[in-house]
Order: structure tokens, then sequence, then C-alpha cells
């Protein structure tokens, strides 16, 4: 158990890494684009929906991060005012239920992207990437969270004992 929770730990930590990287690459693709357009004066084909993408995989790739680090947004009326018992019953009820929408949303978007995979499926735009470059994050970011979910709910049941 010890070595599960390490371990996603671990793969959390990378994720939040990858996702620091997404991001930079972004704002660096954001100030190229600035330059090309405004001082070369040259129109700009992929920056712009390769920043959409970083961003967005950013996101689903940094989320299990998120989750160790309990940065996700939160209301703690409820729990504070409960006893330590009712708190963990909480946690652990609340973890379930993001654990089961995590995994839906794993499956329905391994289905999306293997769609996009096998049919070839290509971006409406000037620079058309294969769709399931963009995509893969999705799934990807949602089953590492699913993992992550899993990891935390070990973690309430050693507070626990």
């Amino acid at each position: 158990m010890r070595a599960y929770i390490r371990l996603m730990d671990a793969v959390s930590r990378l994720c939040g890494i990858v996702a620091m990287a997404l991001l930079a690459a972004a704002v660096f693709v954001v100030c190229y684009m600035i330059f090309v357009r405004y001082v070369l004066g040259h129109s700009t084909i992929w920056q712009t929906e390769f920043t959409i993408y970083a961003l967005m995989a950013a996101t689903f790739i940094g989320s299990p991060y998120v989750l160790m680090l309990r940065g996700h947004v939160g209301v703690d009326l409820l729990p504070l005012a409960l006893p330590e018992r009712g708190r963990i019953v909480l946690e652990v009820v609340a973890g379930l239920l993001g654990l089961a929408f995590c995994m839906l949303l794993a499956y329905a978007s391994w289905i999306y992207f293997h769609e996009a995979w096998a049919g070839g499926w290509r971006t409406d735009t000037v620079w058309a990437p294969p769709l399931w470059i963009p995509v893969a994050p999705l799934p990807l970011g949602a089953g590492l969270l699913c993992l992550q979910y899993v990891a935390e709910l070990m973690k309430l049941n050693g507070a626990r004992q």
C-alpha cells in the first residue's frame, strides 16, 4: 500500500513538472507569435492552436499533482464542523464520487481518443495536426487522476488506522 502511494505521488509530481513545462512552452510560443506578427509582420499558422492545446494538456496532465496537493477548489465549512470521524467519512465519500466521475471521464475520453486515432481525424485548421495528439492528454490525465484518487483514498485509510 505504501509503495503504491509513493509511486503515485512520484508520478503525480512528474505530471506537475510536465504541466509546468507545457505552460512555459505556451508562454514562449505566445511571445514568439507576438514577435513574428508585430515585429516581423508575418502571419502565424500554428502558434494559437499550439498554445490552446498546450494549456489544455497542462490542465489535464497536471490534475493528479493538484489532487495530491489538495489544491482543487473545495468548501470546508461542513468538514470543519464535523468531528474527526465524520470528516474522514465525508472525505471518503467525496473521494469515491470523484473517482467515479474521473473513471467515466477516462472511459469516454479514451473512446474519443481511439476514434480520432483510428479515423485519422485532423483539426480543421491550416496547420491541421492529427486530432489524437491534442486529445491524448484527456484520457491520460483522467486515468492518472483516477490512480491518484485511489492513492488519496488509501492515505485516508492509513490515517484512520
